[in-house]
């Protein structure tokens, strides 16, 4: 049994009975506590009462879908990490999942090595994680950690979980240029380029809501190298 892995808490919310056992019985191999659910109802009511180190969330499930329990526990303030599992690989659905509040997906059929290996990153990763500084303040932008409120020279600015994770990651490498890849690995938790324009999708966003009506603007383009939240132009 790997060491890493012992006292680990695994839930699936898979309703396939085949694709839930599989999960089951691979992942106890590997040393994980695995719970089972049936039902985005009965995996929501599981993920609330009971602490696990890892949620794997099917995207479509009976009485509720993987995208509303995603939702439902992110609206609770409960930040386990999310695999979610998924048949549909357009990067719509993709941007979904992951809009939805899930660090990582996985498309349907997969391998369980890959499959493991994501896993290994995302309980690293949360067992890992820094707290970061409670606010950060970059010319007339405000950014609160804790509270997950942004200012825009007093004005309150409405962001997504993305977008402000996003904004986040940016305005804690200030000044620092950040490329496409460094930012999926550490807002989506995702350690490859997706073949989509998710990133840049997400910075036009931030920019339509933190720059497009103030000065001077903060978000800037490095041509061939990525992005960097500062003062001065590039």
């Amino acid at each position: 049994m790997n060491q890493i892995t012992m006292d680990k808490k695994i839930l699936v919310v898979e309703d396939e009975p085949r694709l839930a056992e599989m999960l089951q019985r691979g992942l106890k191999e590997e040393g994980y506590t695995v719970s089972v659910a049936m039902s985005g109802t009965d995996g929501l009511n599981m993920a609330v009462k009971f602490q696990f180190h890892l949620i794997i969330l099917d995207l479509m499930l009976p009485q509720m879908s993987g995208l509303t329990v995603c939702q439902k526990l992110r609206e609770q303030a409960i930040d386990t990490p999310i695999l979610m599992l998924t048949a549909l690989d357009s990067p719509e659905n993709i941007v979904l999942g992951l809009d939805s509040g899930a660090d990582d997906y996985l498309v349907k059929p997969f391998n369980f090595s890959e499959l493991s290996a994501r896993i290994r990153n995302l309980t690293r990763r949360a067992q890992g994680a820094v707290i970061p500084q409670n606010k950060i303040k970059i010319a007339d932008l405000e950014v609160d950690i804790l509270e997950k409120k942004v200012l825009r020279q007093g004005t309150l600015i409405p962001l997504t979980a993305t977008e402000f994770r996003l904004l986040e990651f940016l305005a804690q490498h200030h000044k620092r240029v950040l490329s496409r890849i460094e930012i999926l690995e550490h807002v989506w938790n995702i350690d490859f380029n997706l073949g989509t324009n998710v990133v840049d999708v997400y910075i036009n966003y931030l920019r339509k809501k933190v720059d497009r009506e103030y000065e001077p603007k903060l978000i800037h383009t490095v041509i061939g190298m990525g992005y960097v939240l500062k003062e001065e132009a590039v």
